[in-house]
């Protein structure tokens, strides 16, 4: 397939020593909607700006259409739609007014987009972006970058902070819109539910690097969490040799461990391995998953 974003060894870091990210390297093809996930902090909001060239990389490269994003910026631009949780929009201007200069700019604006996103939040023209709610403003930055209709849409934590069905008709008008017609999405979370409900594909950043490389559905369908007795396997590092195994957290009496692989077919794996008994395995939602991989940076999580 066709590849839109591609990111290569892509290392940057704000302070010397410390990099926010340290080698991140993978592809977004064209039509795929790609959610970014990570704790705070993991360097999502860091590589979009390198994918949008406001940063550049300082080791590494990245190609949007094949082109570079610092160096070809205003040709990427023109392809690309962009919001982001902290996008100001000029708080003196009115909607039209904001409108009149993003069908300036793109010559391809669609009029008949704009009028469906105004009538699905309620939005009026003549309205001042000071009267507006966070979530209208919100709506009117997403009608920006989508009524160009953008080969590539990239959302940076766009609905964060704003309440849980305000977010859901944000998000779902984005994949309505854009990807119903070919457009790539990359998008950054704090929420799994966002990703599972709207994405195909996850790739999780920690501690710089890409942890987890995955479809959602391969997510749903392929990881378990085993609860393994404490009083059993004293020290996680035992499960670092087991096929599979992602990570481990210390839970009260137990290891929550996950690992790739169907319930039955882990805790048989396990039980062989350490020789113990108790092992419980279970398929857990996607959300649960997400804690358990990124709830502690450190493999011993005591609660």
């Amino acid at each position: 397939m066709t590849k839109v974003v591609e990111f290569l060894n892509v290392a940057r870091a704000y302070v010397r020593g410390i990099p926010i990210l340290n080698g991140v390297s993978f592809v977004v093809s064209e039509g795929e909607v790609v959610g970014l996930l990570g704790r705070n902090g993991s360097g999502k909001t860091t590589l979009i700006h390198v994918a949008m060239g406001m940063l550049f990389p300082q080791a590494g490269f990245v190609r949007v259409f094949g082109l570079s994003p610092t160096e070809q910026a205003v040709e990427i631009k023109k392809r690309i739609g962009y919001v982001a949780e902290d996008q100001v929009l000029p708080r003196t201007s009115s909607i039209a007014e904001l409108i009149a200069f993003h069908r300036y700019l793109f010559r391809s604006w669609d009029d008949k987009l704009e009028r469906e996103i105004l009538n699905r939040f309620s939005l009026h023209a003549n309205s001042k972006i000071l009267g507006l709610s966070r979530g209208q403003a919100r709506a009117v930055a997403l009608l920006c970058a989508v009524c160009h209709r953008p080969e590539l849409l990239i959302l940076d934590e766009p609905a964060a902070g704003l309440d849980p069905a305000a977010r859901r008709e944000f998000l779902e008008v984005a994949i309505q819109f854009l990807n119903r017609a070919g457009t790539t999405i990359l998008f950054s979370s704090h929420y799994m539910g966002d990703i599972e409900r709207i994405g195909s594909r996850v790739v999780m950043l920690d501690e710089g690097k890409v942890f987890l490389d995955s479809s959602v559905d391969s997510l749903r369908e392929e990881y378990c969490v085993a609860l393994v007795p404490t009083r059993s396997v004293p020290d996680a590092e035992l499960f670092a040799h087991i096929p599979g195994y992602l990570r481990a957290r210390q839970h009260y009496g137990d290891w929550h461990t996950v690992f790739q692989g169907t319930p039955e077919a882990i805790k048989e794996r396990l039980e062989r391995s350490l020789r113990s008994d108790g092992i419980r395995c279970e398929r857990i939602d996607l959300e649960e998953l997400f804690v358990e991989l990124m709830g502690s940076n450190q493999e011993q999580e005591l609660s």
